[in-house]
């Protein structure tokens, strides 16, 4: 019989994975609208909104690639959790 660890690792892996379209919307999102905020604000249109939504993209994929680092590590149940736990 496989140990625990192993037999749910699927699970985590595409717990991890599903959060990637969030991950590429939100932050872009975020940052467009606030970018419009400000260019509104300091009448500045469209400097805030193209800056804040290239930012957006960038954090995105940022974020990205640390989930898709962290669903290719060997889960051997040393998370900041297990620790916090025991």
């Amino acid at each position: 019989m496989k140990p625990e660890k192993e037999r749910y690792n699927w699970a985590r892996q595409a717990g991890l994975l599903s959060t990637i379209p969030f991950l590429m919307a939100v932050p872009p999102i975020a940052g467009l609208l606030i970018g419009r905020y400000l260019d509104k604000k300091f009448n500045l249109q469209p400097l805030f909104t193209i800056v804040l939504l290239l930012l957006g993209f960038a954090a995105g994929v940022r974020e990205v690639a640390l989930v898709i680092k962290k669903a290719n590590a060997p889960s051997d149940g040393d998370d900041k959790r297990d620790r916090s736990t025991k």
